[in-house]
């Protein structure tokens, strides 16, 4: 079956731009430029047959390719459709700051949860701020010191990804034996938690996601 090209934007041209200019933040018009140029050099078209497409003159598209002008939405259109790529494409880099958490093995924050005081360790993997901070992400590793097992509740949804040992987890009135490789998704609000280490140490990923208004 076909797919309609304007929903889906073309691998960009064998000529990449350098790391410098993929990281760094541009205007709006130095963004359209990069774009503009690159596809239609990926095209093989010269300046002339790219304006005779879209409809203007070779010196606004001089101008345009140059970012010494303003692109009405009207002609950001009209150049995506001689370039035959979306008009997103031609908006990539805009804004390319976003805000990532990077955690090295082995030094996540630990944090005090109600586990805690029973042996129980709580490595932070990160977290970003403001409306992003969504989602918790916690390693969570179980020991011969882990010496009671609580429930927990809370808002949101959760995924427990088994990474070492054995342990039988359960959520409400059910009871899941999870191994390495296992994964359990589960309602946060339904009174969960260890119940059995059958083998021991218990390594698992907790990720909770929090909806779009976060944690509060």
């Amino acid at each position: 079956m076909g797919t309609d090209h304007q929903d889906q934007e073309p691998a960009p041209p064998d000529r990449e731009i350098s790391r410098e200019q993929a990281d760094e933040s541009v205007d709006l018009e130095t963004a359209i430029a990069r774009q503009v140029r690159r596809y239609r050099v990926a095209a093989g078209l010269s300046v002339a047959e790219t304006a005779a497409r879209v409809g203007i003159s070779k010196a606004m598209l001089s101008k345009i390719e140059n970012a010494h002008t303003s692109c009405s939405l009207t002609t950001l259109g009209r150049l995506a459709t001689g370039l035959d790529v979306p008009v997103t494409a031609l908006l990539r880099g805009v804004d390319t700051e976003r805000e990532a958490a990077h955690v090295p093995a082995g030094h996540g924050a630990r944090i005090i949860r109600r586990g805690s005081r029973f042996g129980h360790l709580y490595e932070l993997l990160g977290a970003l701020p403001g409306a992003h901070n969504r989602m918790e992400a916690v390693l969570v590793t179980l020991t011969e010191a882990s010496d009671a097992l609580p429930l927990f509740q809370h808002p949101g949804t959760e995924l427990l990804f088994m990474l070492e040992g054995v342990m039988v987890y359960g959520h409400g009135e059910a009871a899941y034996t999870m191994r390495p490789g296992d994964a359990l998704q589960l309602d946060g609000e339904g009174a969960h938690g260890p119940r059995d280490l059958v083998e021991l140490p218990v390594r698992f990923l907790s990720v909770t996601a929090f909806g779009d208004h976060g944690r509060d």
